[in-house]
């Protein structure tokens, strides 16, 4: 049953609202929690009817298992059946895996997982033409890209009356979460719901972090315009850390009031150069101080969040971390790793692993693959020219059987060599066993782009997806004795980590980016800058991006329940501090 909660009179008017309502707060101040108390009551009043759902929408897959572990407490197991908690991609790929032939005259629509999307755009050098490639992919060859579902989403409905009256009488009240960060085409696709539905929208709008998407200033205003809802501002008031002054730092980082000032849950500390050791020692320090605060204060429900400005520093970190180096011990931690990389680097080797007739059809499919892994590894950032010049002599290779240049010659005849070992290549049947030999295969053939799809297969343990992909492999064998149909196995274990909202355990220690760290909380937080790369701050960063970098350092020490650390270089301090 729903737990007892002391309400201040605010939260008891909110809940006795009817209308459209919009709830602002800053970070902890316990906006989800009364979205869903409200939820509760509406959904005890008996104002839904059969069949009809509450929508609890927010954008990370961790927000929402969190918001359903949270929900649990809160509503009880009878009603719960009546909230569903959704990311705003899941909801929009279900209405539009259902519904989405309407935009395509009957013909069906397939998802395009993000690391085959990085491969087929590698060569559109401006967003307008990597968006016009988009939107040709839908159109011609019935391939969605996810930055394209909630344009597609708000298309159908828009052009479907009748479609957006179901929807609308399924779900009669939607409750958005970080409303803030909403680009125009969800806020489109809300404005189209909203004609008919009740919408409770949750926001902060010194959390808006992600302009580069298109979250918009404006979009609070737009709502409170267009919905003329009850408003209600909670404003710094702080459930998460209560009792701490993180959310008084946090709110004075957006004067710059925190220069000069002491607080006593928020330490910044500078460090130096270190000779003969890595300039990540201070962050093992500070990782290993924190490790003895939160074990010294007993239990084991404790987490740490390693939070960084860029996915290349978070690898640093995270190798430094794992090395036993500097006289300081190596620590178990998780990662929150971009998944193109490693997707396509399991799917390559789950190609290899399928084998072929002969040692020529195994190599011919190996450049393809390795065409489609040079092409998309690097997520949203291009291949550089001479990575595109090698998949362009590839591809060349594979239509004429000829080659120039001495060095693409020899990843040809490596990648034959690793066919030719494939094929006389003896399976045990042990998935495990014979991933590891497949990749073995590639780690020694002594070619930079062959190894370096064996080094991304190593970070497949970071997304925790080995136990997934040796079940997968394992039925195949059973089944077969062969891994006949393990390249299409492994591709949709890795595509449903997209929309798995499964409740992650966020104990122990987290190496994230900043943006990363949106919507999670942890014990204690550090927050580390590099003395070169990895700045809070760029030096050349234009006014607009300083903005945007204040307000995610306040996200980043936000996360926190109890402490959050800042380290910046002595010698060139974050001007934040």
């Amino acid at each position: 049953m729903s737990t007892t909660i002391e309400l201040s009179e605010s939260r008891k008017a909110l809940l006795a609202t009817t209308g459209n309502t919009i709830v602002l707060g800053g970070p902890g101040s316990g906006k989800t929690t009364i979205a869903l108390l409200k939820a509760n009551q509406e959904i005890r009043s008996g104002v839904l009817k059969p069949g009809q759902r509450i929508l609890f929408l927010s954008f990370a897959r961790a927000t929402v298992a969190r918001v359903a572990q949270h929900a649990e407490s809160l509503i009880s197991k009878k009603d719960f059946s009546s909230l569903e908690i959704n990311t705003y991609h899941g909801f929009t790929w279900n209405l539009l895996r259902s519904h989405g032939y309407l935009m395509r005259d009957g013909r069906t629509i397939n998802l395009l997982p993000p690391p085959e999307a990085a491969a087929r755009l590698s060569t559109f050098k401006t967003p307008d033409d990597r968006l016009n490639e988009k939107r040709r992919l839908f159109v011609e060859e019935g391939l969605l890209h996810f930055d394209l579902f909630a344009e597609k989403a708000a298309t159908l409905l828009t052009r479907s009356h009748s479609l957006r009256q179901i929807i609308c009488d399924t779900y009669p009240i939607m409750i958005l979460d970080e409303f803030q960060d909403t680009n125009q085409d969800e806020w489109s696709l809300i404005r189209s719901i909203g004609q008919w539905s009740r919408v409770l929208a949750l926001a902060d709008a010194e959390q808006r972090i992600y302009e580069f998407r298109g979250a918009d200033p404006k979009r609070i205003s737009e709502f409170i315009a267009d919905f003329q809802p009850s408003t209600f501002d909670f404003g710094s008031e702080n459930h998460r850390s209560n009792g701490t002054d993180i959310g008084t730092f946090g709110n004075d980082l957006l004067t710059q009031a925190n220069i000069g000032k002491k607080y006593s849950n928020v330490v910044i500390e500078s460090y130096g150069f270190y000779r003969g050791r890595s300039h990540l020692f201070p962050l093992k320090v500070a990782v290993l101080k924190s490790l003895q605060r939160l074990i010294k204060n007993g239990g084991s429900e404790w987490s740490i969040a390693i939070l960084v400005p860029t996915k290349q520093l978070m690898l640093q970190a995270s190798d430094y971390l794992t090395a036993d180096t500097d006289g300081l011990p190596s620590l178990n931690h998780d990662v929150a790793l971009d998944t193109e990389a490693p997707s396509l680097a399991a799917v390559l080797i789950a190609s290899l692993l399928e084998g072929g007739p002969t040692p020529a059809a195994i190599a011919q499919r190996l450049i393809r693959d390795l065409c489609v892994h040079i092409r998309g590894r690097k997520g949203a950032k291009l291949p550089n020219q001479a990575e595109l010049d090698l998949v362009d002599a590839l591809d060349g290779y594979l239509n004429s059987g000829t080659i120039k240049g001495p060095k693409k010659k020899r990843t040809v005849e490596a990648i034959q060599a690793v066919a030719q070992a494939r094929f006389d290549f003896r399976l045990f049947g042990d998935p495990g066993v014979d991933w590891l030999a497949v990749r073995d295969l590639l780690d020694s053939s002594g070619i930079d782009v062959l190894q370096q799809v064996a080094t991304d297969a190593k970070y497949l343990r970071l997304l925790h997806k080995g136990a997934a992909l040796r079940s997968r492999l394992n039925e195949l064998w059973r089944s077969a004795g062969t891994y006949t149909g393990a390249e299409v196995a492994v591709r949709d274990a890795l595509v449903q980590e997209h929309f798995s909202a499964s409740l992650k355990d966020w104990k122990g220690i987290h190496v994230m980016t900043i943006h990363k760290s949106k919507g999670k909380e942890f014990s204690e937080v550090i927050v580390y800058e590099g003395s070169h790369q990895g700045r809070i701050l760029r030096g050349n960063a234009t006014e607009r991006e300083g903005a945007q970098a204040l307000l995610a350092l306040r996200v980043a020490v936000t996360r926190a329940m109890k402490r959050a650390t800042i380290l910046t270089p002595s010698n060139d301090r974050c001007p934040f501090l």
